[in-house]
């Protein structure tokens, strides 16, 4: 990603994994695995990004003879959405492992003792068919955990056995906290318009925390593509609620939850533009109405001068505590 990222201070140290005698334990989380489950027993853990701050968290496990690999990421998107991460996994499992690639699953199931509360997938002869894969999400209040378990088409069924065990013993403290999630899906989406949007004078309210983002997730509503941003990089889909034209639009970048959003602003005036990852949202101005894919190629590219720079950055705690500094603005 070429848009600039702010990095504000970090908030006081956090230990990302606290073990116990048969289990690892992302605390903050509030969210475990057993330390062996399904023949394949933890190797090592830490932190993927955000050292310190406990809030992108991983550990990694392997069978006996470390053929079958298998990852448990618990990690905190200030948007967050199991359906959309499975969305972004599955086009880059596609997108790595070739045509050959098959999926043979991809439906919801069960995770932690729960019905339809996590999305379980499986590709087949990835690699031009020397792998398998498997992957599952699961939505628990603010955080996501996704398990991605990969080994030799002919031990297959040691793949699976492991994605399952990983789902059906994960634990979490708080059931209620459990999202139910389907896949997303798709309808057909209007006809958007391709103008160019203006940056308006309103000014920054601070206020963007993910569920200001008025979109249906965990697959509980169809969405439509409006459009598609060719980009230095890449394609990547803008997201719409199918039947809704005056919606939010999101644009999901990768599999490990960086969206851009454009969300209604309060006074019903134009769109204000957020950048959520993990941890962290990027907060800019307001348009008056919703970018072109040609913008949003730019702002994604770094090439948009209106966006060139946040106004504010929104750094999120694994406590919870959200932090909102204000940058100062060249030329303002």
């Amino acid at each position: 990603m070429c848009f600039a990222i702010s990095s504000p201070a970090h908030a006081a140290d956090t230990e990302a994994w606290t073990p116990t005698e048969s289990a690892i334990r992302a605390a903050s989380a509030g969210i475990a695995l057993p330390q062996t489950v399904a023949g394949l027993s933890l190797s090592k853990s830490g932190e993927a990004s955000n050292g310190g701050r406990a809030v992108d968290n991983y550990a990694q496990y392997l069978s006996e003879d470390g053929a079958i690999q298998a990852t448990l990421y618990v990690y905190l998107p200030t948007y967050a959405d199991a359906s959309l991460a499975a969305y972004m996994t599955d086009k880059a499992v596609m997108e790595r492992f070739g045509a050959k690639t098959r999926r043979t699953a991809y439906a919801s199931a069960s995770a932690a003792g729960r019905a339809d509360s996590a999305i379980r997938a499986v590709y087949e002869d990835a690699a031009d068919g020397a792998l398998t894969t498997a992957a599952g999400f699961v939505h628990a209040g603010r955080w996501i955990v996704k398990i991605r378990v990969t080994g030799p088409t002919e031990r297959r069924g040691e793949v699976l056995a492991g994605l399952d065990g990983m789902l059906a013993n994960l634990s979490v403290d708080d059931p209620a906290s459990l999202h139910s999630t389907a896949p997303a899906s798709f309808a057909a989406c209007p006809a958007a318009p391709t103008a160019d949007a203006r940056p308006t004078p309103a000014k920054l309210v601070g206020e963007a925390v993910p569920q200001d983002v008025r979109i249906p997730r965990d697959g509980r509503d169809a969405l439509c593509i409006r459009g598609t941003v060719a980009t230095a990089d890449g394609n990547y889909d803008m997201l719409q609620q199918a039947g809704r034209n005056d919606g939010a639009i999101i644009v999901p970048i990768d599999d490990s939850g960086t969206v851009l959003a454009f969300d209604p602003a309060t006074d019903g005036q134009g769109y204000k533009l957020s950048i959520h990852m993990v941890g962290q949202t990027d907060l800019y101005g307001v348009y008056d109405k919703v970018p072109s894919p040609r913008q949003v190629a730019a702002i994604i590219d770094g090439k948009d001068t209106q966006t060139a720079e946040a106004q504010a950055v929104a750094t999120y705690a694994a406590n919870g505590e959200i932090t909102v500094s204000r940058l100062a603005q060249k030329g303002r």
